[in-house]
């Protein structure tokens, strides 16, 4: 079996516990036909670069799997059939990155910053 990331947008006006059961029922269709879900990961809802069906913002969600090309391929069918999906990216790769993507250690790190202190007041003026 090939190793696979899947990252996939879904509608804007989905809850997050929404957005994560698809995470879960695609899985499924997945584990069905032979394949496992190493692990996924749910980036947000983030805005997009241009609309999609009248769509600003998206649920961003990503998906590492260890599946033969026919479960993919069935997995990709259903998402295109599914009205809650608008975009799809599948990409096979040689290895799974360990721990967590790229995207969530970016955001972890942005967190971790803190607030905006020592900026002064609103308007450029200082409280002196």
């Amino acid at each position: 079996m090939a190793l696979y990331e899947h990252v996939f947008i879904a509608r804007q006006d989905l809850t997050n516990a929404q957005a994560e059961a698809l995470i879960e029922h695609f899985g499924q269709v997945l584990k069905d036909n032979g394949g496992d879900v190493s692990g996924f990961e749910y980036w947000g809802l983030r805005s997009m670069a241009y609309k999609i069906n009248k769509n600003r913002k998206g649920h961003y969600l990503y998906v590492k799997s260890d599946a033969p090309s026919t479960a993919v391929e069935e997995m990709e069918r259903l998402m295109r059939l599914h009205d809650d999906i608008m975009r799809i990216l599948t990409v096979r790769v040689e290895a799974h990155e360990e721990g967590e993507s790229a995207v969530v250690r970016s955001k972890n790190q942005r967190d971790d910053r803190g607030g905006r202190g020592g900026r002064g007041g609103r308007g450029g003026r200082r409280d002196d």
